[in-house]
């Protein structure tokens, strides 16, 4: 195969890199994804043989990271390229949000549609819709198709927030006009039950918050009504939104395309399809992780159906780290069985440890990547940058302000990936190679609520009671903060911090 070599600077340092190609790209975005969730990552009590199988057949990182500990900013930020606490209006948004990716931003996927790719997404968006009051009745935008995407179908913001509908190509499915939806998140609406006010009707409890409009026996965040030929069921979520990126892929096989897949598992509510129902022996949340598993296993048999493996790039990763109570009373702590979530680490969603950020994080391209580990250290905001030196596409100076081309790291040419990363959460950190640094940061006078299912020793206001500093050569579990024996680390890594905040952009 002819190959050229071109220079690229990644986080100071050069490489060679091949020849731009184009494989078809598919990106599987999971949520509430733990480190310790997969049998590839060392999970013994839940089975997640389709992950294990790309795992084996591709590349496994083991210092991969999100963005942020939270859905929004890092969806966001995998999408733009840029640290989403540079925007405003970039943290968890409610199910009426507007759009925050505005027409004319430079996205993966514009990015990949430039250089001749179809384009989809399908699942999860959470990254706002519309623009002003939304009406959910007529044509939705802007949106995806704004931004890049050729096709969507999509799960407007959460499965716990209303509206409880999909949008396929900025419409409501199955939407009857004589029932039109109205959706507040200010004040109730219409005549719908809530949660909060019939309780009997409710086939899952709620533990905080989630008190509101009942869809499908659970209540919801917000107030919804109408629309009731268009609700979805729970149960069904998995099946509909994987047949729907399959069909894609059929599709679209004619030309390079990129599929974003964010799946809803394990995501609250966690109410599988009866067939993973109790089949984990783990608890609802772990049924739910075997379900998404399946949902990699359709996409994979489709690619080989189609032949299309060979050459098509498949990423699998998670917005965040793992939470068990995030609102609802699903036993998924009492039923973890011995389960780790986040494996060694500490934290989970919500925080700056690395069971917050440290994610799963698997590649397999037969055609050019080898099987095998990878302990580069990588952050899902490069994605836009490496995928534009993959397929040859130049990006604008004001692409990406944040977006490092890694290519070398993730075709495993290069072992060390970036020098440095930022992470947030309820604060914002820093991460090298060596160390963890989250500066001081005074929280907010505590208010009486659920802990998550995460130890109040592993409190979610990293930084709270002073700077904190974890050696993770010799202490992957956070537990021995050493801010006070090395000050000057804490001052340099602090200063880099203020570095790239106090600059508009952090890429070469």
């Amino acid at each position: 195969m002819n190959r050229r070599t071109f220079l690229t600077l990644t986080g100071g340092a050069l490489f060679a890199a091949p020849a731009p190609q184009k494989p078809n790209i598919i990106v599987i975005y999971a949520d509430d994804v733990g480190y310790g969730d997969l049998g590839c990552y060392g999970a013994t009590r839940v089975k997640t043989p389709n992950l294990d199988r790309l795992a084996a057949q591709g590349l496994r990182f083991t210092n991969a990271h999100s963005v942020a500990a939270t859905c929004t900013p890092s969806r966001y930020s995998l999408l733009t390229g840029e640290y989403a606490w540079r925007k405003k209006g970039t943290g968890v948004l409610p199910g009426d949000a507007n759009a925050i990716i505005l027409p004319g931003r430079h996205t993966i996927a514009s990015v990949l549609q430039q250089a001749g790719y179809t384009t989809g997404v399908v699942g999860k968006w959470h990254l706002g819709l519309g623009a002003g009051k939304v009406n959910w009745n007529t044509e939705i935008k802007p949106g995806p198709r704004e931004i890049g995407f050729d096709y969507s179908f999509l799960i407007p913001a959460t499965g716990d927030r209303v509206p409880c509908v999909y949008v396929e190509n900025q419409r409501v499915v199955g939407l009857d006009p004589k029932d039109p939806i109205e959706v507040s998140y200010s004040e109730p609406i219409g005549n719908e039950p809530t949660g909060r006010d019939h309780p009997e009707l409710l086939k899952m409890k709620y533990s905080h918050g989630h008190d509101q409009t009942i869809v499908n026996g659970i209540s919801r965040i917000g107030y919804m009504t109408g629309g009731k030929a268009a609700r979805w069921k729970d149960e069904d979520i998995a099946d509909t939104i994987t047949a729907k990126a399959v069909s894609f892929i059929e599709r679209s096989k004619a030309k390079p395309f990129f599929l974003y897949f964010a799946t809803h598992d394990v995501h609250v509510p966690r109410v599988p399809h009866e067939r993973f129902r109790g089949k984990s022996g783990c608890g609802v949340r772990c049924d739910a992780m075997q379900q998404l598993d399946w949902c990699v296993g359709e996409i994979l048999k489709t690619v080989e159906r189609l032949k299309l493996d060979n050459n098509t790039l498949i990423l699998f990763t998670s917005d965040n780290g793992p939470v068990l109570d995030d609102g609802y009373e699903d036993r998924a702590i009492e039923d973890l069985n011995g389960h780790s979530p986040a494996g060694p680490f500490r934290g989970g969603k919500y925080t700056l440890y690395e069971g917050g950020t440290r994610m799963p994080f698997l590649v397999r391209w037969p055609r050019r990547i080898r099987p095998g580990a990878s302990h580069a250290l990588i952050s899902q905001v490069d994605l836009l940058a490496t995928f534009a030196a993959l397929v040859g596409q130049p990006l604008p100076s004001d692409a990406g302000p944040d977006s490092f081309n890694l290519l070398p790291a993730l075709l495993g040419e290069d072992r060390r990936g970036r020098e440095y990363l930022i992470e947030q959460a309820n604060g914002i950190g820093i991460r090298t190679a060596k160390w963890k640094c989250v500066p001081h940061y005074p929280a907010p006078a505590r208010k009486a609520g659920p802990n998550h299912g995460i130890p109040r020793s592993e409190d979610r206001w990293a930084g709270a009671s002073g700077p904190e500093l974890y050696d993770l050569e010799a202490d992957v579990a956070e537990k021995n903060n050493v801010a006070a024996k090395h000050p000057k680390v804490v001052e340099e890594l602090t200063a880099m911090i203020q570095k790239v905040r106090s600059n508009p952009r952090s890429r070469p």
